[in-house]
């Protein structure tokens, strides 16, 4: 079975009925490594990449793993981002992969249930509107948002509405997470419940994406 295969067998609704698909060869990785992220670098070094278009968008699907026991996740292709205001570590990451859409026997990691992590899409939401809507969390408690959303941009999206952020300057991380069973998470200074957190243990983006890639290279035998 080839990893396109076991991808659209666990993720079966990527693809609408009639929907044209086209797939590519599979060929190790060949991009080398990401400036500043050693562990990002190491797991991609051991990866296998498909290449595959969906209804006229192109897609490359990672995969890693024994034969019988393969994981992944699809991506947009890398895209140039010279003029983007997003964080150079954020750059980096988009020069080897566009960003992740869907994944398939993932471990557990803060990426588990995003249905964006780390794309273009993502990164142009305007984060003030969004957090906005949401101003009645913080006038029943009598307070204020205690950030400049303006200074944040979003890098994840999770299926349930709730948003990874991060500071364009520091990279500081932050969690709007108005609907969450999180564990391992801190209520920001000045936040009611179910708003604002900060990760544990995870200050910044890149932290949050090293965290989440050793788990990818650690959860088991990926042949590295």
């Amino acid at each position: 079975m080839s990893d396109w295969e076991r991808f659209l067998r666990e993720v079966s609704w990527f693809v609408d009925h009639g929907e044209a698909v086209t797939v590519g060869e599979t060929t190790p990785w060949s991009r080398g490594p990401v400036d500043g992220l050693p562990e990002l670098s190491a797991l991609l070094h051991s990866a296998d990449v498909t290449h595959a278009t969906v209804g006229g968008t192109h897609y490359e699907l990672f995969a890693w793993g024994p034969p019988t026991d393969r994981r992944g996740w699809l991506s947009h292709p890398p895209r140039r981002a010279d003029a983007d205001p997003v964080l150079q570590v954020h750059k980096s990451f988009w020069q080897v992969c566009g960003g992740i859409v869907e994944r398939f026997q993932e471990p557990d990691t803060w990426w588990n249930n995003q249905n964006e992590v780390l794309t273009a899409s993502a990164s142009e939401l305007t984060t003030g509107d969004l957090l906005t809507g949401y101003t009645w969390l913080w006038e029943d408690e009598g307070l204020e948002i205690p950030i400049n959303p303006a200074e944040y941009y979003t890098v994840a999206v999770e299926a349930n509405g709730n948003l990874t952020l991060a500071h364009r300057e520091d990279g500081r991380l932050l969690l709007f997470a108005p609907d969450h069973s999180f564990e391992h998470v801190t209520r920001l200074e000045g936040a009611p419940p179910y708003s604002l957190y900060t990760i544990n243990d995870v200050p910044d983006l890149a932290t949050w994406i090293e965290v989440c890639s050793a788990a990818w290279r650690d959860d088991r035998d990926l042949g590295t």
